[in-house]
């Protein structure tokens, strides 16, 4: 009989490691030297055939070994890989991770804790009380007349935004039906998330300058019809398309008016409060009874990183649940802490070990100084764009997303040099389509990047023309 392969745990876990993350260091090297920018040339069809012919048959009949199978697989992932430390990737809310916090998770993989029970993960069920009700009390403060507030770990906001929704729809149960009231400017998710509970279509308010009307709000909160309490207005810290963060303080206002219960996705917005320049853009945000926050956007975590925070602890009671094989009665009134509820997955990995890692490392004025610095690069940005003769600039920046497009073009040409960029390898920019136009979109979450790089990708964007 064959010896098994090594295990990652254990005291000898480690030593088996070390010649495996050599040869996956090397790889990622090589690939990331191969690939020379910051995605693969070719499109889908040149990458896919690239991946093919490196990985060959996927289950042979007899194995590689785990040297060759490391090299070639994390060789061909780096090559073909949008690469967010690249700091002409800045497309998406898609963060380059901290080698820090990358750390950490290789730990967390290795020591394999299920966040189910406590007797498959003991330290990191303290880790993750200790996190959660950090963030909680950075977002609620010390003392908010009901404890001092909560958080679960989630994959992100996706996640965290249906909690938020489930939360308040067994809170506010004897009242009837849940209406949730968004702005046009909402995350997709929220919506997604009422059809999923079976919620009524959210009722969807203005947002014509990119952040949610507080008059519009006003109106469509008087005009519903329902007890007080049946209504959940989600507002928004740091839209997708550009970075906006709706008046916080005003739709706070008029939720207590109206008795209506406020959720913020804060998924990116959310670590403005470790800023001691911006943390006033948030203000009111303390006041919701939910907040979605989001360390894997701007926060530097590898996927995933999401977390929901309560204001009130005793809404997560609703999401306790009993198996008797994770939390009998009897280990619970001994002592064993319950984390069956404190997700609605069952398994989980402990997430929360990259993020403690880094806010134990970095500390508030460390993040807060990284989330200056990308906000300031995008004020930086603005400026070069608004200098040049050449382009036009959506707006200011709110966080560390830009909007412009070139003067004259029409949203054809935006979606070609889009296209164009993405298919040679040379950049990666998104896209937005606020008033009526698609705007190329540059979101600067890289704290490496230099003025000579945002200098590149105007040049990029007006060396590209249809043919």
């Amino acid at each position: 009989m064959s010896t098994p392969p090594p295990l990652a745990g254990g005291a000898q876990g480690p030593d088996a490691l070390r010649p495996l993350l050599t040869a996956a260091l090397d790889a990622l090297h090589t690939g990331a030297t191969a690939r020379g920018g910051p995605l693969p040339a070719g499109g889908p069809t040149a990458v896919a055939a690239r991946v093919r012919e490196a990985a060959g048959e996927i289950l042979p009949d007899r194995g590689a070994g785990p040297d060759t199978a490391l090299r070639t697989l994390v060789h061909a992932l780096a090559e073909g890989a949008a690469d967010p430390a690249d700091a002409l990737c800045a497309a998406h809310l898609h963060c380059p991770p901290l080698a820090l916090a990358v750390a950490a998770d290789l730990a967390a993989s290795a020591l394999n804790p299920s966040m189910d029970s406590w007797d498959q993960a003991p330290a990191a069920s303290e880790i993750e009380a200790l996190v959660t009700r950090a963030l909680a009390t950075e977002a609620y403060g010390p003392g908010n007349g009901t404890g001092r507030g909560d958080a679960l770990v989630t994959t992100g906001g996706t996640e965290a935004n249906q909690l938020a929704l489930l939360l308040a729809r067994e809170r506010t149960a004897a009242h009837g039906p849940v209406q949730l009231v968004v702005g046009e400017n909402a995350h997709h998710s929220l919506g997604r998330a009422a059809w999923l509970l079976g919620m009524p279509e959210p009722a969807t308010v203005p947002a014509p300058a990119g952040v949610l009307d507080p008059a519009a709000l006003d109106e469509a909160l008087t005009q519903l019809t329902g007890p007080p309490g049946s209504f959940l207005v989600a507002a928004t810290a740091g839209t997708t398309d550009a970075g906006l963060i709706d008046p916080l303080d005003q739709i706070a206002d008029l939720c207590a008016e109206h008795g209506a219960r406020l959720h913020v996705d804060a998924a990116y917005g959310g670590p403005l409060l470790f800023s001691g320049v911006r943390r006033e853009l948030l203000h009111g945000m303390e006041r919701a009874d939910s907040i979605t926050f989001d360390l894997h956007k701007l926060g530097w975590q590898p996927v995933a990183a999401g977390l929901l925070l309560v204001r009130d602890p005793h809404d997560l009671a609703t999401l306790g649940h009993h198996a008797d094989y994770l939390n009998a009665d009897d280990d619970t009134e001994a002592g064993l802490p319950d984390l069956l509820g404190r997700s609605l997955r069952t398994t989980r990995r402990p997430d929360v070990l990259k993020i403690a890692v880094t806010l134990k490392a970095l500390g508030r004025t460390g993040i807060g100084a990284l989330v200056d610095q990308v906000c300031d690069q995008a004020q930086e940005f603005a400026a070069l764009i608004t200098a040049h003769p050449g382009f036009e600039l959506y707006d200011r920046p709110a966080l560390s997303t830009v909007l412009f497009r070139p003067v004259g073009a029409d949203d054809d040409h935006i979606a070609y040099v889009r296209r164009e960029l993405l298919g040679q390898g040379r950049a990666v920019l998104g896209r937005a389509t606020i008033d009526g136009r698609r705007w190329l979109k540059a979101t600067l979450l890289n704290p490496h990047t230099r003025p000579g790089d945002l200098a590149e990708i105007l040049k990029l964007v007006e060396g590209t023309t249809p043919r």
